[in-house]
């Protein structure tokens, strides 16, 4: 298949034997967004690990400094007391029984799950439905806590989860195109700093292998390794 003009466009301007710092990928991959929706920023980070072993998960949760420019939908399993701080926290919807019917009857309005202790009885029952939408509540990343309302604050103000997948490949969208140069930057500092501290006791050799940011519609930008400090 021929390539449109607007992709040859893009390739003209990205050198591909090139790293870039991270000042200079965000300027380039901002002047590629042209689409004429807001494009989101993603960031894709090989690492040298392999995820079938257990020593060698990387999974964890970071705050991005200037949010992820998304509307964030949230999910509480909470009862009484639990649930009211939920609900004043911003939740967009809390239940118990009521909220597990209606999840196995195929409602999934939402972006991220969160439950108290007590509740994962329950939630454990919805594994098949939340599992393959990587909605399962998890305490290893805030989503199972007692403090609900922080855990949805956290959500709503640009906290996202990552996993490595089975490619030992972590990526994840930071922002929006329509983000300050220095707002993505902020974001790709945080999540790189956080993935390097989630780096798996399994780990040998050299952890971060190579860093791309693109755009929705745009071309990858390799970032120089040195980037990724930790």
């Amino acid at each position: 298949m021929a390539k449109g003009k607007r992709t040859r466009a893009i390739e003209q301007t990205i050198d591909v034997t090139k790293t870039y710092t991270i000042p200079e990928a965000v300027k380039l991959v901002k002047s590629n967004a042209k689409a004429k929706f807001d494009e989101s920023i993603e960031i894709a980070i090989n690492l040298g690990v392999d995820p079938k072993y257990a020593d060698q998960q990387v999974r964890s949760v970071v705050s991005l400094p200037a949010g992820t420019g998304k509307t964030i939908r949230v999910a509480v399993f909470a009862k009484d007391k639990k649930a009211e701080e939920a609900l004043a926290a911003g939740a967009d919807i809390v239940g118990a029984e009521d909220l597990f019917e209606k999840v196995s009857g195929g409602f999934m309005d939402f972006d991220r799950v969160i439950a108290t202790p007590d509740m994962m009885g329950l939630v454990g029952r919805l594994g098949k439905v939340l599992g393959p939408r990587g909605l399962m509540p998890n305490p290893k990343v805030g989503t199972v806590t007692p403090n609900v309302a922080q855990a949805v604050k956290d959500a709503k103000g640009g906290a996202i989860e990552f996993k490595v997948e089975k490619a030992g490949i972590v990526h994840a969208g930071i922002g929006k195109a329509s983000f300050s140069d220095a707002d993505i930057e902020r974001n790709v500092n945080a999540f790189l700093s956080a993935v390097v501290k989630a780096r798996p006791s399994g780990a040998k050799g050299t952890f971060v292998r190579k860093i791309s940011l693109s755009s929705t519609m745009g071309g990858g930008v390799t970032i120089d390794l040195a980037e990724a400090k930790g």
